[in-house]
């Protein structure tokens, strides 16, 4: 399949896509082909539904393959008599098995452009492809979200179906007056259609939803290792990869039966939490058990330093100790330095010129919290935030945890803060830098301060010095705690859990500490802990 389109690259702030116009439905030429991927196991009767809907689409069969990828099903899946011209069953790959591990073997068959992922019982309404696909004809990274409601089962053959979708009446095949709305609907509503959502992923749940192909296998795909929230994480991980999320209400569908949690609510809640507390860092509800090594960190601490005579090997460990240490610490250190250009091979041990740098690896590359690397890399995706500095100036105890609170306050996507004769440090939100990478922006800051904003501060603002005053029993002068923004406990997203809300805007602190530091860390510690 070939086609193409010009594409709009202008920079969008956070998730408002408002500057983009979609083209009526109907009036417009698709040019775009687009791969229907439906992940099935067993339900031949539900799939039969789906595809006799998918036959009567408005968008053109020239451009439009579907693939339903066969996980395992007993007997096979059989390809009904009603079904789009381009339809195809391929059976699941090799070594895996769930609807992930489908997904991929579906994605890596697409031919089109654009992947569009149809559950295998859903059935979609006519114009329901055209809808998703007309945002991909405007720019190429876009997430575009159908809309769903759950009705019971209906007795209607796959002709009656195709028929009534065909002639825009489904209303008469279902009776759509006591069907379930999706509980991200109000999520939606509430956002102003996800352009004011702080983390518009939460309600990217898998049932509809189409990219860019470039997009999905950019992110690596959708993870086979997660059974149950898999089309969370992989929204997730699109967002870090600086995806803009776009809900349209006129991609509309039904799904067939009532949604899990309507069976056992809170046994389809706990299989979701463990998937996504260890790779969702922003679900910070979902990490609460203190002293835990969790997949993906929640900021990459990077320390510059140089290697060679005159490196001091204490001073840059007491710098990665600190970041360790912190009030934050969900972290990994990347120390940055021209680590391959240590010679290997015999040499004299104690009268090394390169002692201290030989001893330093040493006593860092066995951590498994540390990474050492010659460069960076170009993100630090799926991890979102990376803060980036000079080993010279260790992290006060709370300097990551006032940097964060800080541009979760304005929504910020760099923060930049002058160290004086240190030089600077920055805090990235990954979602930022990943956007800048997506536009192909020579002038990274320049972009994040179009699409995110860049705040600047001083070294006084995280790096309060500490009181001089005599320590005391007490403990000082009263101060406002500090926290960082955490969403409220809430179910994990599923295929129709309720999001938890975005985290209010926390203000940052620049007070100094009192006398008295483990009074006032305790009470710090206090006010942070998920209640």
């Amino acid at each position: 399949m070939t086609g193409g389109a010009a594409i709009d690259r202008s920079p969008i702030r956070h998730n408002d896509y408002s500057c983009l116009t979609p083209p009526p439905l109907g009036g417009w030429t698709p040019t775009l082909p687009v791969s229907v991927v439906i992940p099935a196991h067993g339900g031949q009767d539900r799939l039969d539904l789906t595809l006799a809907a998918l036959a009567a689409q408005t968008y053109p069969d020239h451009l439009m393959e579907v693939i339903v990828v066969d996980d395992g099903s007993d007997p096979p899946l059989r390809l009904p008599e009603i079904a789009p011209p381009g339809t195809r069953i391929e059976p699941a790959r090799p070594g895996g098995w769930g609807i992930a591990h489908a997904l991929n073997t579906g994605a890596a068959l697409a031919e089109g452009r654009i992947i569009q992922r149809l559950d295998a019982d859903m059935v979609p309404w006519r114009e329901h492809i055209e809808a998703l696909a007309r945002w991909h004809h405007l720019t190429d990274y876009l997430v575009a979200i159908g809309a769903k409601r759950f009705v019971e089962e209906a007795t209607v053959s796959p002709a009656e179906l195709r028929d009534g979708v065909r002639a825009g009446t489904l209303e008469t095949v279902f009776d759509l007056s006591s069907a379930l709305a999706s509980s991200t609907e109000q999520t939606i509503s509430r956002t102003d259609g996800l352009r004011n959502s702080r983390n518009p992923y939460h309600v990217c749940t898998g049932p509809t939803v189409s990219m860019r192909r470039e997009m999905f296998h950019a992110v690596g795909g959708v993870d086979p290792g997660v059974l149950r929230g898999e089309d969370t994480e992989f929204a997730y991980r699109l967002a870090t990869h600086g995806a803009v999320f776009v809900p349209d209400p006129q991609a509309r569908a039904v799904h067939l039966g009532l949604p899990a949690q309507r069976r056992d609510r809170q046994r389809a809640v706990r299989a979701v939490a463990p998937y996504l507390a260890h790779r969702v860092p922003l679900r910070r509800d979902l990490r609460k058990e203190t002293g835990r090594r969790w997949l993906v960190p929640y900021v990459e601490v990077a320390l510059r330093t140089n290697l060679g005579a005159e490196t001091d090997g204490d001073r840059v460990r007491r710098a990665v100790n600190a970041a360790l240490g912190g009030s934050i610490t969900d972290v990994r250190v990347t120390l940055v330095a021209p680590w391959s250009r240590l010679p290997e091979g015999r040499r004299p041990v104690l009268d090394d010129p390169l002692f201290e740098a030989h001893l330093l690896r040493e006593h860092l590359a066995h951590d498994e919290r540390v990474r050492l690397a010659d460069e960076l890399s170009p993100t630090p995706a799926p991890i979102p935030f990376r803060y980036t500095g000079p080993a010279s100036v260790p992290l006060g105890h709370d300097s990551l945890e006032r940097m964060i609170a800080a541009i979760q306050d304005d929504r910020s996507g760099l923060l930049v803060v002058d160290l004086g004769d240190d030089g600077t440090v920055t805090l990235e939100r990954t979602e930022a830098l990943g956007r800048a990478r997506l536009l192909a922006a020579d002038d990274v800051v320049t972009s994040i301060k179009a699409t995110h904003g860049v705040r600047y501060g001083d070294r006084a603002e995280f790096w309060p010095a500490r009181s001089t005053s005599a320590p005391g029993p007490g403990p000082g002068p009263a101060k406002r705690p500090l926290a960082v923004p955490v969403p409220p406990a809430s179910p994990a997203p599923g295929p129709a859990a309720r999001p938890s809300s975005p985290p209010a805007p926390v203000p940052s602190q620049t007070s100094k500490p009192a006398a008295g530091r483990r009074s006032w860390l305790g009470r710090l510690r206090t006010a942070i802990r998920p209640r």
